[in-house]
C-alpha cells in the first residue's frame, strides 16, 4: 500500500512500511528517531501500531487527540489505513511508542484485569446518531449487554433500533468502545464488525471474569 505524503514530508515515506524483524539495528534506530523527529516537527498526524489479541492483530491508530482507529484483520489494515489517509490525513507513521499506553490497556483487558479503559478517544470518524451511541457503549457495565433497542432508547431515538445497529456496525473503536455489549433482544449475537466469533469472545472474556 502507498499513503500519499505531502513534498514537505516526503522524507518519512518509507516509514509507512512495517518494521522488517530482521532490520539491522542502525535502521532500527534510524526508524524510531525519524518517527520522534516526524512527531515533535508535526510531521505525523497519525501514528499506528499492529498488536496481537485473543481476536486476532488489532491495528491501532492514534491521533494527537487520542485513539482515532482499533481495525480487525478481516477489514484489511492497509485498506483502514488508506481510508485515514483519504479521510484525516495523509501523514500516516508507524510510531508504536505513541500507542503504548492503548497497547497496555488492551492486554490487560484480556488479561482479565482490566474492566474499563482509560484512555483519550478521537471520535471524529462518527457524527449525529452514531456519534451518540458511542459516547452511551461505555456506560454499559462489564459483563452485562444491551439490546438494540435499550440502547436506541439511551442514545435519545428510541424507534431508531436499525440506526444503533448501523452505528455498531461502522463503530471506529471496537473492544475499547464496547459495541460487542449490544444484542439482539432475544438474547441472540447480532452481527458485529470483528465477526461471530470475535464477539463470542468478547463476551465470554467479560462473563468468565
Amino acid at each position: 500500500m502507498t499513503l500519499e505524503l505531502s513534498p514537505d514530508h516526503a522524507e518519512v515515506a518509507l516509514l509507512l512500511h512495517p518494521l522488517d524483524a530482521g532490520m539491522e539495528p542502525a535502521l532500527a534506530s534510524l526508524h524510531a528517531r525519524l518517527a520522534r523527529d516526524a512527531q515533535l516537527t508535526h510531521a505525523m498526524d497519525i501514528a499506528y501500531r499492529v498488536v496481537d489479541s485473543p481476536v486476532g492483530k488489532l491495528l491501532l491508530a492514534a491521533s494527537d487527540r487520542g485513539i482515532l482507529r482499533v481495525a480487525f484483520e478481516l477489514e484489511d489494515h492497509g485498506q483502514v489505513l488508506q481510508r485515514l489517509a483519504d479521510t484525516v490525513s495523509p501523514r500516516i507513521l508507524q510510531a508504536p511508542a505513541r500507542l503504548d499506553d492503548a497497547a497496555r490497556e488492551l492486554d490487560e483487558y484480556f488479561a482479565g484485569t482490566r474492566r474499563e479503559f482509560d484512555l483519550l478517544l478521537d471520535l471524529r470518524l462518527s457524527r449525529g446518531f452514531r456519534l451518540n451511541v458511542l459516547r452511551h457503549l461505555p456506560r454499559i457495565a462489564y459483563g452485562h449487554t444491551e439490546s438494540y433497542a435499550q440502547v436506541a432508547q439511551a442514545a435519545g431515538s428510541p424507534n431508531a433500533v436499525r440506526a444503533v445497529g448501523t452505528a455498531c456496525a461502522t463503530n471506529p473503536l471496537p473492544v475499547i468502545v464496547p459495541c460487542h455489549r449490544v444484542v439482539k433482544s432475544d438474547g441472540s449475537f447480532g452481527g458485529y464488525l470483528g465477526g461471530a466469533d470475535a464477539k463470542r469472545t468478547l463476551l465470554e472474556l467479560e462473563t468468565v471474569a
